[in-house]
């Protein structure tokens, strides 16, 4: 039998991907689509703390480690989570992206925590309460101390152990669920292991020996960052694992619409012979190819990159940059979402956009500059369903620990109070008109 929650989970997400059956939802020259989802977003071990059976808060505390700090406390969500839910409310967006921690509701192998899944089900339905549909990641990188402690992703049955995990937790909790994700960006490895100099990636495997020599295992692997010699398998086991997981969830409840989010530069090229195509085909080809049988494609944006025919061309010197010295280019959103539509022919949802920003004012011009390019790939015709800006508060940011501002609301660090910053007014206003 069909409770209210779940007629309203359902009635929400299944009529926004039929109205754009074929064709991008009506919008005006200024508005965007009625129906259209505002959010914000948050995973588990960055904003929960104190995820102790998970296997980055392992890595986090051995040496070698790459991570600048431990996590512990985060933002103490998994007590205050009303209050997250509370600020989503009052900030005047409808929709809260967050992930379940699946190394504690399987914190040993083929053991489910009934308590862990019943505290799922109360933020979904706290989410109903306040009128927020639930978006629900079933993994954002954190793996079970077990699982990683087994080879993580390069283990033979990783696909198969994911999906027991995510059949688990749909039976559980899809019927509340607005949309689901399977994984959080899995082809972020590619760019992981592109971006990091020799020395760095020698210390990813020192980091992963260390810590199997912490929990007595021979081939631990963390499920952030890669090993190079470990590509090929995880890519291999991570597509698998997705498609076995959307099925596992699928099966639990038909109409719920599940997709993937990748994280997508807007790829540009320059001069003859860019490397550009090539670049896309590995960091994105084989997810998207897998997408086109999803409901929906999740776009995870933050940058731009320029290629040549040598590789990267890195922008001039005297541009505005974030933290992570990546340039500021609003309209990097618009073409990611353009070219993600365009490869898989799968609406769109934006997972995650933002700028990482000590300076809000930076923010609070960023936003309404990219939701700007955003609305016109809608007005030419790409299908989007909504909108999740990362990230409701500053929190964890891995391996920078908690140096890098995303936030909308900072968090005092001993109190953990949460204090919207003048950019989430921006975006809250912006969501409440439905118009840039």
């Amino acid at each position: 039998m069909m409770d209210r929650r779940t007629m309203l989970a359902s009635g929400l997400a299944a009529g926004a991907l039929a109205s754009q059956s074929g064709k991008a939802m009506a919008a005006t020259a200024r508005s965007f689509p009625k129906g259209f989802r505002w959010g914000t977003a948050s995973a588990a071990h960055q904003v929960e703390g104190n995820n102790t059976l998970s296997d980055l808060w392992l890595v986090e505390q051995v040496k070698p480690t790459m991570f600048m700090e431990p996590s512990g406390d985060a933002n103490n969500s998994f007590e205050l989570w009303p209050r997250d839910l509370d600020l989503v409310k009052a900030l005047g967006l409808d929709t809260y992206r967050f992930s379940i921690e699946w190394a504690r509701i399987e914190p040993r192998p083929g053991v489910f925590s009934t308590a862990m899944l019943d505290h799922y089900a109360r933020i979904i339905d706290g989410c109903h309460a306040r009128g927020l549909t639930p978006m629900v990641t079933f993994n954002h990188f954190t793996l079970p101390r077990w699982f990683a402690a087994q080879g993580g992703w390069t283990q033979k049955e990783a696909a198969d152990l994911f999906a027991r995990y995510c059949d688990k937790a749909a039976r559980r909790l899809a019927a509340g669920m607005g949309y689901a994700t399977t994984l959080n960006e899995p082809n972020m490895i590619h760019l992981v292991d592109k971006g990091l100099p020799p020395q760095m990636a020698g210390m990813v495997k020192a980091m992963n020996q260390a810590a199997g020599a912490a929990c007595g295992a021979s081939n631990f692997k963390n499920g952030m960052l890669p090993e190079h010699d470990d590509i090929p398998l995880l890519e291999a086991n991570m597509l698998a694992a997705h498609k076995e997981g959307r099925a596992a969830i699928k099966a639990a409840r038909g109409d719920l619409p599940v997709g993937v989010s990748l994280t997508m530069s807007d790829d540009q090229a320059v001069g003859a012979n860019s490397q550009r195509d090539a670049i896309r085909k590995q960091f994105y080809g084989p997810w998207l190819e897998l997408a086109k049988q999803d409901d929906f494609i999740g776009v995870q944006n933050y940058a731009r990159a320029i290629w040549n025919a040598q590789g990267q061309v890195q922008p001039p010197a005297d541009v505005p940059r974030s933290q992570m010295g990546v340039e500021i280019y609003p309209a990097s959103l618009a073409g990611a979402v353009r070219y993600a539509h365009e490869a898989t022919g799968r609406p769109v949802m934006v997972t995650e956009h933002g700028i990482g920003i000590e300076d809000d004012a930076v923010r609070a011009k960023f936003i309404p500059e990219a939701l700007a390019g955003l609305q016109q790939a809608i007005a030419d015709g790409v299908p989007v369903l909504g909108y999740v800006h990362w990230t409701l508060a500053d929190n964890f940011e891995w391996v920078f620990g908690f140096k890098h501002k995303y936030g909308l609301c900072s968090v005092d660090r001993t109190t953990f109070a949460r204090t919207p910053k003048p950019s989430a007014a921006v975006l809250g206003a912006i969501a409440k008109r439905n118009a840039v």
